[in-house]
């Protein structure tokens, strides 16, 4: 997995947690959409780490 990529997973996931956060304080459904981005992105995460350990 490239560098990209995993920044571009993690990059997400910090977004949805900021959502998340920002929803939270506002009341809005931001918090829901946060929780979904960051999710996905911790899936993709997840899903990198174990491609790298097969990979080597």
């Amino acid at each position: 997995m490239s560098i990209a990529k995993k920044i571009a997973h993690k990059a997400e996931a910090v977004k949805g947690s900021s959502k998340k956060a920002a929803g939270r304080g506002t009341g809005s459904r931001l918090q829901a959409e946060g929780r979904g981005d960051q999710i996905k992105g911790n899936i993709k995460q997840a899903g990198a780490k174990i491609k790298d350990a097969f990979k080597h």
